[in-house]
């Protein structure tokens, strides 16, 4: 698809996950490509700095990996009796993978917190991670960053259901379709971004001039349905600062 879109010679790429945008740096080193993802391009090697990205790429990361810990802090302050919460992570995207356990580790070693770490990257295998949640007696759950959960948020949502793991994601879209919680970027945001970094090429302005960004809008939502469905009380403080509420 990449290659096709060079051959029509488009004027802009917008790319958004970093499969797409390594498929469309492979094939143009020339036309102006516009990225969204959620890892570091940096340490994915993508792109050589933030400030000033060289070349033909620049974007927005959505720093969503980082949020990890975050995710950790907000999963313990619903249910800070937790002894043990799992990680559930794409077990094709090693990279990510391994920054995602150590930002995790750090989370919970303070608190004394033992982690369990899952790995899925088909429908088969995240049902066999959501009963190894139930064996295991895991307390919560947190979903790492990744599009292929995204694309499966139904199938997780109600998965996490079945088993009564209270679970927090990186999107709104996984509360929207029943899951019980989720903390990142403000998507409608970060998209208008990428319109207003692509216009400005299409104007004329190079990507090397146009500094990588990260966003500025972080979004709280929670279910209510789910949490008591679930058995669990928001205390009031998370309630004040949730951005969604679906009751």
């Amino acid at each position: 698809m990449a290659a096709d879109l060079v051959r029509r010679k488009v004027d802009v790429i917008v790319a958004t996950g970093e499969l797409p945008l390594r498929a469309a740096a492979s094939a143009t080193s020339t036309i102006p490509i516009v990225f969204t993802i959620g890892s570091d391009p940096v340490q994915s090697g993508l792109v050589g700095s933030l400030a000033r990205p060289d070349g033909n790429i620049t974007g927005f990361t959505a720093i969503a990996t980082q949020l990890v810990s975050k995710r950790f802090e907000l999963v313990s302050e619903l249910i800070p009796q937790a002894k043990k919460i799992a990680v559930l992570l794409n077990h094709s995207a090693l990279a990510v993978s391994e920054v995602t356990i150590g930002l995790a580790q750090q989370a919970v070693s303070a608190k004394g917190i033992q982690l369990l770490i899952l790995k899925a990257d088909d429908g088969g295998s995240l049902e066999a991670a959501f009963a190894a949640i139930a064996q295991e007696h895991a307390d919560a759950l947190v979903v790492s960053a990744d599009a292929f959960f995204f694309l499966r948020r139904e199938q997780i949502a109600a998965l996490a259901a079945r088993y009564v793991v209270p679970t927090i994601y990186e999107l709104q879209g996984f509360v929207e379709v029943g899951g019980l919680m989720s903390y990142g970027p403000n998507v409608a945001a970060l998209r208008r971004q990428v319109g207003i970094y692509t216009g400005k090429i299409l104007k004329g302005a190079r990507p090397a001039d146009l500094p990588i960004q990260q966003p500025t809008k972080f979004d709280l939502a929670l279910n209510l349905k789910t949490a008591k469905a679930l058995g669990l009380t928001v205390p009031p403080s998370m309630l004040a600062r949730a951005d969604e509420v679906i009751e």
